[in-house]
């Protein structure tokens, strides 16, 4: 390559460079496309005295690099609720720069200065195009692999699924940051990938260094269980004295708080020692129970009782009450 193209290539560069800066928004954010040749040839017209006369130059061409760009921006209205069947964070990744490029995704979930750190289950991208995630539907990015080739200007919708992890309390906030990577390569602007354009030109890092992220923070929905129990005693004088033959009636309150739910909440409560289950006395909500095991919620023997409340939201309560005798 001469001085003279280098040169000229140097300026286009700059050109490209300055309007992607000047004008990020725009339809063409790179300006002209990776790999176009542009081609001139001058000519020159004159008079010898006998003719006119019209030359042309030899025709220059030049092979437009490969800008290397992008933006990452997060797509949710506000905090994303996270309960116990995971959630969803939206993100847009748009390639700025002028030809057709994949990019590595990360996703760092352990930012610091929020309340926990979820687990990541998966990347996805909108394969179908409805712009909502859809679970065995839209393509899972593996770790360390990339988006398919995003066009210039053109958009991919992207999707981190993240679960509850460690001890979350209701209302309890995570952020979590997606970074997007130019997979030809990152580097300070003007960095060169020499060979590794579109078109068998060079690449060229662009003003967002190849590199771009954003965040998205996700709230914690989840239940808590608090249990309460009382006895009322009852003898067979009619009085509340706990003398041997007198029976005991227990109630079991359980009271689900928090803008979330629990899931396969189970009561059991042995039988003391001293008494003796009354057959029969099992109840939840008022409603009687069959001691046996698999009939319903409930199983009661001589060991103890036990009661499968099930999946609750919060908000919700459970009471169950069984009967002893003193023996």
């Amino acid at each position: 390559m001469n001085r003279d193209t280098q040169i000229k290539r140097a300026a286009l560069i700059g050109a490209l460079t300055t309007a992607a800066t000047l004008y990020p928004g725009s339809a063409q954010a790179a300006g002209v496309s990776a790999g176009t040749s542009i081609e001139n040839t001058a000519t020159a017209t004159y008079s010898n005295g006998a003719t006119n006369e019209t030359i042309t130059s030899n025709t220059v061409s030049i092979l437009v690099d490969e800008v290397l760009d992008v933006a990452v921006g997060s797509l949710d209205a506000g905090n994303v609720t996270l309960g116990s069947a995971g959630a969803f964070l939206t993100f847009q990744i748009t390639n700025t720069g002028n030809g057709p490029e994949a990019y590595e995704l990360a996703v760092n979930a352990a930012l610091g200065g929020d309340d926990f750190d979820p687990s990541v289950a998966q990347i996805a991208y909108d394969s179908n195009g409805n712009d909502t995630y859809d679970a065995g539907i839209d393509t899972v990015i593996a770790a360390g692999g990339t988006t398919p080739e995003i066009d210039a200007d053109d958009t991919l919708r992207v999707f981190v699924v993240a679960q509850l992890a460690g001890a979350v309390d209701d209302g309890d906030t995570a952020d979590l940051r997606l970074t997007a990577t130019a997979a030809t390569g990152a580097g300070s602007p003007g960095t060169v990938f020499a060979g590794q354009g579109e078109g068998g030109g060079a690449a060229v890092v662009g003003t967002s260094t190849g590199e771009d992220q954003d965040e998205g923070t996700l709230v914690a929905s989840v239940g808590a269980v608090s249990l309460t129990k009382t006895a009322a005693v009852l003898n067979q004088f009619n009085t509340t004295e706990p003398i041997p033959g007198a029976s005991v009636t227990y109630t079991l309150v359980a009271t689900i708080s928090g803008s979330g739910s629990v899931t396969g909440l189970t009561v059991s409560d042995p039988i003391p020692a001293g008494t003796t289950y009354e057959p029969g006395s099992l109840t939840l909500n008022g409603s009687a129970l069959s001691d046996a095991a698999g009939d319903d919620a409930g199983e009661a023997g001589a060991a103890g009782i036990s009661v499968d409340l099930g999946d609750l939201a919060g908000g919700s309560s459970r009471t169950i009450t069984f009967t002893v005798n003193l023996d």
